[in-house]
């Protein structure tokens, strides 16, 4: 079989499409682990298969909608063309009327015309046409050919399958058309699949002979793009995205765009941690003695990409699988970041590390527990990075340390009453230090962290805290500010209402509003019962403000946090939303950090 598949893919007659780890989505994806999805696909296709098994062609047939910036990476990575199965309804039945379902795609307007793709729509997402499904998952009837036989149905079905042919060649421009025969989980029996394919193939073609122009043969979608090219047709362009994407009238498929914001999360904390284990087992040249490690993270990182993983449209148990990879991919990965790192340090004897995953919940047993500590700050940018470092300590004095014993200013700040009263959060932490460090590009450098004795000297900075209501005041605006930027809160609510930039001295407006949607309920047994859940977003908006929201009901406090290096407006909407709006002492940026839940559902 192994001699088979090489001969097959050699003659062309056994293709590989697309080629990425994972099929994957459009919407939730960053465009740097897309690279890496079809990176990493792509190597192990070349690795087993050579030039033979390179794709020429891009196959997003199941994602809920398509991106222009991933045609233009198609259209980079060198592919003829490229096929979609899913785009919305009505502009599908648009282009079916006008025969518009092949197109140009331009990709980018910068990058021109190297990022345009010739596309093409299937026509039946990626199913075969009704009641010519063949697997054992189906209930068609299978060709019956013996005419000796009750069942015997050849001329039906031959009949059927002409007609759908017909049909589809008023939807498209050549005479050559594509028909995708198979589905989800499909082929678990493939000689069901080819024998009735075979038959199918035999009689329609018998056909000929009375005048039928219909020629059905086994074909690749490099094939079929070959053949429209050799029909030397024009083609209509297109410029902008295929979403959101709707399959009736209430099935908008934007619900997961925020599904499991929590895998979302961790999808991206991975995959930039990838691109830091990289760049250190290159620049360590650890070579082949920890490539497992690095390739079961890349392996992770690539999987969740797949429309059905980062959307976060899976079942409970599929998503834990999910973060189950992810979490033994960063620890595999941690272990080569460990071993660079010595390397490169060029210590005698191995440093052991530890490493803070729980930050976002201001979790650091090392930091929390230890008297003395040595961190170690990676860059992985091109550029040097002045970067603010938080991290979670129990109160007391402390110490910090730069290169050559430079003394750090630091501030510390108790921990938002929010954070504090996390459900599950195991941590003797109550305040978070923070100070200023300087990274070199593609390096690292190490500060040192030392707990004091009661009393000690150190460059702390002084923080205060202002406890305000969200009722009862009606004094004048706050601000907090730095040099760059100026933040005017209302004193009433603690809401912000304008951003003024120093240095132009211009200022504009700025509302917030936290608000909630109540899904629809159904049983999805026709378009008006359309139920809201992971995949589509349709609100009640029975009862709700125009956009179908509901404003958040509570009686709101906030704290002002002033100290030297940042200030904060620490926003309590609800027992269950926060926020803190964050601006430090030399930044251009304005940082939002909010939190929601655990939300009251039942």
């Amino acid at each position: 079989m192994h001699h088979t598949v090489h001969r097959l893919v050699k003659e062309g007659r056994l293709e590989f499409i697309s080629g990425a780890w994972s099929m994957n989505d459009e919407a939730v994806c960053h465009y740097s682990s897309i690279i890496e999805n079809f990176a990493w696909g792509l190597r192990k296709l070349n690795d087993t298969f050579g030039a033979c098994g390179r794709p020429k062609i891009g196959w997003q047939i199941d994602p809920f909608g398509h991106s222009r910036e991933q045609a233009a990476l198609f259209a980079m990575l060198g592919f003829d063309g490229l096929f979609l199965g899913r785009i919305d309804y009505q502009d599908i039945e648009k282009r079916r009327k006008t025969k518009t379902m092949e197109m140009i795609w331009e990709g980018s307007d910068s990058l021109g015309k190297m990022s345009d793709i010739f596309t093409g729509i299937l026509p039946n997402v990626y199913w075969p046409p009704s009641t010519f499904c063949f697997d054992l998952l189906c209930n068609d009837p299978p060709i019956m050919d013996d005419p000796r036989l009750e069942d015997y149905n050849v001329v039906e079905r031959v009949a059927t399958f002409m007609e759908v042919v017909n049909n589809q060649s008023l939807q498209y421009k050549t005479d050559n058309l594509i028909i995708t025969m198979g589905n989800d989980f499909n082929y678990q029996n493939a000689h069901v699949w080819f024998k009735n394919l075979d038959k199918l193939i035999k009689y329609v073609n018998a056909k000929q002979t009375n005048g039928s122009k219909i020629n059905l043969f086994y074909s690749t979608p490099s094939c079929y793009l070959n053949a429209l090219h050799q029909a030397n047709a024009s083609w209509p362009t297109k410029d902008d995205d295929f979403f959101p994407y709707a399959s009736g009238e209430h099935t908008v498929w934007s619900g997961y765009y925020t599904s499991r914001p929590a895998l979302k999360r961790m999808e991206r904390e991975a995959s930039a941690f990838l691109l830091t284990c990289k760049q250190i087992d290159a620049l360590a040249q650890l070579g082949p003695a920890d490539q497992h490690e690095v390739s079961a993270l890349r392996d992770a990182v690539s999987v969740a990409q797949h429309h059905d993983a980062v959307t976060g449209t899976e079942r409970q148990h599929v998503a834990d699988d999910y973060a189950l990879r992810l979490d033994r991919g960063v620890k595999e990965c941690q272990e080569t970041v460990v071993d660079g790192i010595n390397r490169i340090s060029n210590v005698t004897k191995p440093l052991q590390f530890e490493f803070c995953d729980l930050l976002n919940i201001s979790i650091c047993s090392i930091t929390e527990n230890s008297k003395e500590v040595a961190l170690v700050l990676w860059n992985p940018l091109s550029r040097t990075l002045n970067h603010y470092v938080q991290l979670p300590v129990v109160d007391g004095d402390y110490d910090i340390t730069g290169p050559g014993g430079t003394k750090i200013p630091f501030q510390i700040t108790p921990l938002p009453k929010h954070t504090l009263l996390l459900p599950g959060r195991l941590s003797n932490a109550t305040h978070e230090i923070l100070f200023r460090a300087k990274l070199p590009p593609l390096g690292y450098t190490a500060y040192n962290l030392k707990k004091l004795a009661k009393g000690g000297v150190s460059l702390a900075g002084h923080t205060s805290i202002l406890r305000k209501r969200a009722s009862g005041f009606a004094d004048d605006d706050f601000v907090i500010k730095n040099e760059f930027l100026a933040l005017t809160f209302d004193q009433s609510s603690g809401s912000l209402k304008y951003l003024t930039n120093l240095e132009t001295n211009t200022t504009i407006s700025i509302s917030q509003t936290f608000a909630y949607y109540v899904g629809s309920v159904g049983n999805n047994t026709k378009e008006p019962l359309r139920a809201s859940g992971a995949y589509i977003f349709r609100p009640n908006c029975t009862g709700a403000g125009p956009d179908c929201s509901r404003p958040l009901e509570g009686n709101g406090t906030y704290e002002i946090v002033k100290g030297p290096l940042v200030q904060e407006v620490r926003q309590y909407i609800c027992a269950w939303v926060s926020q803190v709006i964050r601006l430090h002492a030399t930044s251009k940026k304005v940082h939002f950090e909010w939190q929601v839940g655990p939300i009251p559902v039942g």
